[in-house]
């Protein structure tokens, strides 16, 4: 077994997944091997990511490599800040209540619903007809 100072954490929402692999360095932030800034251009995205950073003082204090897929910009987005959550806990167990008391910690599992048979989607009917 390898001794690095590297710690991987993955975090899911809807059918977005996303794992992390941070570091001690900078702060510099690699998504999908382009910027952070550059791959979330929306500024409440970016911040709703960098949360737990903050709450946790380490906004500069951590590399982070992160691979997304599946899901849309929203999902990827919320399954990157539970993934980050996720490292900082291993990072420093010292985190942890500051996280869970900010619900950074908890899975959302909110998915889409099944469509079902007989029907046009998951909730929509044919449309009754009388005669």
């Amino acid at each position: 077994m390898s001794v690095t100072n590297e710690h991987t954490a993955t975090g899911r929402r809807k059918n977005a997944i996303a794992k992390i692999w941070a570091k001690n360095g900078s702060g510099s932030i690699r998504v999908n091997e382009r910027d952070f800034t550059e791959y979330f251009p929306s500024l409440s995205l970016q911040n709703d990511i960098l949360r737990p950073l903050e709450l946790t003082n380490s906004v500069h204090a951590f590399d982070l490599r992160v691979s997304t897929n599946g899901g849309g910009v929203h999902g990827q987005a919320g399954a990157l800040r539970l993934a980050l959550s996720r490292v900082l806990v291993e990072i420093n167990p010292e985190f942890r209540p500051v996280l869970k008391k900010e619900g950074l910690l908890t899975r959302d599992p909110r998915m889409k619903e099944r469509k079902k048979p007989g029907q046009p989607g998951a909730r929509k009917r044919f449309q009754f007809s009388k005669r």
